[in-house]
């Protein structure tokens, strides 16, 4: 009987901590995880339409990047590579990458900026990637 005391208040305990944790931490949101690549304005270029939402009250900057299987870069356009962000924003942005490069395309990814201000420095950087594959392995 005093063992299962024990486990249940370790357990308990465990449980509180976690929950402390995981509510102090926040990352950011991009959206659509699969995104659809439609005709953009220039010939023989698509464009994915997305959209990221900035939980961090700790980072404001967001760096755009495309990359194949291989996690190598592909070139792309974007009038925002790096966009700022404020906490709890939301900010829509256009990724425009050549027909040509879209059966290596794999991963559309957005990465939080750490701040160079020593007092203001985020303990953990951010990665959100959508894929423009559809998944497929």
């Amino acid at each position: 009987m005093l063992d299962w005391l024990w486990l249940s208040a370790l357990l308990t305990r465990a449980l509180i901590f976690l929950s402390l944790i995981a509510s102090s931490l926040g990352a950011h949101d991009m959206t659509p995880a699969y995104p659809e690549m439609k005709p953009s304005h220039v010939e023989g270029v698509l464009k994915a339409e997305m959209s990221l939402f900035n939980a961090r009250s700790d980072t404001k900057y967001y760096q755009i990047e495309v990359f194949d299987k291989d996690w190598n870069n592909i070139e792309f356009a974007s009038p925002l590579r790096i966009m700022k962000v404020d906490h709890k924003e939301r900010q829509n942005f256009d990724v425009y990458i050549r027909k040509s490069d879209m059966d290596r395309a794999v991963y559309l990814c957005t990465t939080s900026k750490v701040s160079k201000d020593p007092g203001a420095r985020p303990i953990i950087a951010s990665k959100i990637c959508s894929r423009l594959d559809g998944g497929v392995p």
